[in-house]
């Protein structure tokens, strides 16, 4: 035999084991290039003279912030040399979880796989199906007082749950069997599935609240990438992230299983109305409150898992839950067969539209408006409408916004139509409830390429009328008692603490209640999520963005079925784009600048100001992979094309 080459001079490697200590010098082992990686953590385990269970622990490359986890590689394939720092630690390691309801869960979480392989995982543990809809995120300090004493906070423990805690369906006295345990971790599950007392005025003060939509575009840069593990991105054992809802498009909801999911959205809704997250009316505040107060005090009297009532009314809130990337649906298609369909097929009113030019003082003008398929026609008069409209608005892609006062007899929609130039604002002024549940229904509908025949459209005038009836004054009902342990400033968000004190709120509150106070548990809280989920800024992300050839930082928001541009000189939207017309979009990592190509030859590309453009990639194409979940009826979560679709140059 020949003499052995180069390759096979013995060299030390030099690796960190944490086990033995934070003072303990690293190890130096005698290795060849040809050893696998299996091959090294033999003769590590073997010179610790340690008896322990080694098979959670795997290689860490320092310099090159990568594990090393295929085994059967050699040191030569890894690319890894006599000058390399190795450190060997376990792959699941503790986690503080900052969770939608404010509390602090400590539970072990793996810090090797992908951040989406790791929350689904977490989300395992936690019972949460469909977790791909969830993510993890950096937390917003708090304003800390500097004789704040409450700085150690509360935890939950979960360190001790097995990370293979069984599939999601195991129920055990209502509750997943993992967490039947001990007194300890049925608290635990407890303070998941059941909503928690609502916060002192001065916890909500305390919390950071943004300020302008420039304020909303920071939160957004915290989310961590998908594709790369949490060690990869600088997150330390122990370390605090949030666990939030990302993607708000809410799949396959069920009561009998998903009292964490439920109990969790809600939490994360309500949180974004008290920090004035998402704008609401004054009525719609004070129906929120309502909500709480009620869902509070059921959530004190009886526990969320043995509530199976009022399973009956959950069918029609539960469709409207689901918010649906609609544009696949055959119902689009459909021609009128015969005439005696087309009273369905068409809405005729005469009402006031009104076109506003900015800056002047012209109000009002009286049309007769018809509603045909997805467009609006308005004519002069009634007696005008067989010949030509003054003009056709077609209403898909555009975006629609309530603007109501249910006390001041007020119901207006406002319409932002996509035009090549931008987008045309136009408001219609219906004359009652009814004329404006009708129109509105049409309109939403219409902006998702959807015509009034379509199977959904009673059921959103339904609605519509619902959320109408509950924000009315109940005059008929016995005059609202005042309830002394309500604290109506612990249910509003601060604009409204300020501007209205506490006996002010109680009765509009209490009078707000008489109209769900009826509701069950669970109806209650899918009525809040409803109501949430109605309101115009609902589900956008927003991200600062300069587009490829202005010269000003513009915001774009990302939401379930468009991209919103949004000029921050006037703080309108000026033109959105839906998914459903995008042909290609793709990133160049160099200039990192994401280009999209839509249909009609349009295109756009632009790059972002404070976050990574790795973030607004995987948000855009984290939402295409969400609307694919419909077509697939298999519970099994097609990772790859999550990949394929979110990852970037790393994960191709």
């Amino acid at each position: 035999m020949g003499s052995p080459g180069s390759r096979m001079a013995a060299w030390d490697l030099t690796v960190t084991v944490e086990d033995l200590g934070p003072d303990a010098p690293p190890l130096q082992i005698s290795v060849t290039s040809d050893l696998h990686i299996g091959g090294v953590i033999l003769k590590l385990v073997e010179q610790t003279n340690l008896k322990k269970d080694w098979s959670d622990h795997a290689l860490w490359w320092e310099q090159k912030q990568q594990w090393l986890l295929r085994t059967g590689w050699t040191l030569d394939k890894c690319g890894v040399h006599a000058d390399a720092r190795l450190v060997f630690t376990p792959q699941h390691k503790p986690l503080r979880l900052g969770l939608p309801n404010g509390a602090t869960l400590k539970m072990r979480a793996c810090f090797s796989s992908s951040a989406f392989r790791t929350v689904m995982g977490i989300c395992r543990v936690l019972n949460l199906r469909h977790p791909e809809e969830l993510s993890l995120l950096r937390p917003v300090e708090e304003k800390k007082k500097k004789k704040d004493k409450d700085s150690s906070e509360e935890l939950y423990d979960l360190t001790d749950v097995p990370l293979t805690a069984g599939s999601v369906q195991a129920l055990y006295n209502g509750m997943p069997a993992h967490f039947a345990d001990s007194t300890k971790t049925e608290a635990v599950y407890k303070m998941l599935s059941v909503g928690l007392p609502s916060p002192a005025p001065e916890a909500i003060a305390k919390l950071y609240r943004p300020a302008s939509v420039v304020d909303k575009t920071h939160i957004h840069t915290r989310w961590l990438d998908s594709s790369r593990s949490l060690m990869q991105q600088g997150i330390q054992e122990n370390d605090k992230l949030w666990l939030r809802f990302k993607y708000y498009t809410f799949h396959d909801m069920d009561p009998k299983y998903d009292a964490v999911r439920l109990t969790q959205l809600y939490e994360q809704a309500r949180w974004a109305i008290l920090l004035e997250d998402i704008d609401c009316t004054e009525e719609e505040m004070m129906l929120f409150g309502a909500l709480q107060y009620h869902i509070g005090k059921l959530s004190l009297s009886q526990d969320m898992v043995s509530s199976c009532q009022g399973m009956d009314d959950l069918e029609s809130a539960l469709k409207s839950l689901e918010v649906k990337m609609v544009g696949d649906s055959n119902s689009t298609d459909m021609l009128v067969r015969d005439t005696f369909l087309l009273h369905n097929h068409l809405i005729f009113d005469h009402f006031p539209l009104c076109r506003p030019k900015r800056l002047t003082l012209k109000g009002y003008k009286q049309y007769w408006c018809k509603f045909q398929d997805t467009s609006i026609s308005y004519y002069k008069s009634k007696e005008d409408r067989y010949g030509e409209p003054i003009q056709q608005l077609n209403l898909k892609g555009c975006e629609v916004a309530p603007d109501v006062n249910v006390a001041g007899q007020k119901f207006c929609i406002k319409l932002l139509i996509p035009a090549p130039e931008g987008m045309n604002e136009i408001y219609l002024r219906c004359e009652n409830e009814k004329q404006y549940s009708q129109w509105m229904a049409a309109c939403k509908l219409a902006s998702k390429g959807l015509t009034l025949l379509d199977i959904s459209y009673q059921s959103e005038v339904k609605n519509i009328q619902t959320f109408l009836s509950m924000q009315r004054s109940n005059s008929a009902a016995p005059a609202a008692q005042t309830d002394d342990s309500i604290n109506t400033h612990s249910l509003v968000s601060p604009r409204y603490q300020k501007k209205y004190k506490p006996k002010q709120l109680t009765p509009r509150i209490l009078e707000a209640y008489q109209n769900v106070a009826q509701l069950s548990l669970t109806s209650a809280i899918l009525k809040f999520l409803q109501i949430w989920q109605a309101l115009p800024d609902f589900g956008i992300s927003y991200f600062m963005v300069r587009f490829k050839g202005s010269r000003k930082d513009e915001v774009l928001g990302i939401a379930n079925n468009r991209l919103i541009r949004i000029d921050l000189g006037i703080g309108d939207v000026v033109k959105t784009w839906r998914y459903n017309n995008m042909r290609q979009w793709n990133v160049n990592w160099d200039i990192r600048q994401v280009a999209i190509e839509f249909n009609g030859n349009i295109n756009i590309a632009f790059s972002c100001v404070n976050a990574d453009c790795k973030v607004v990639h995987e948000y855009i194409g984290g939402y295409i992979f969400m609307s694919t979940r419909f077509r697939q009826q298999s519970d099994t979560l097609n990772e790859e094309l999550f990949y394929k679709l979110t990852g970037g140059h790393e994960a191709l």
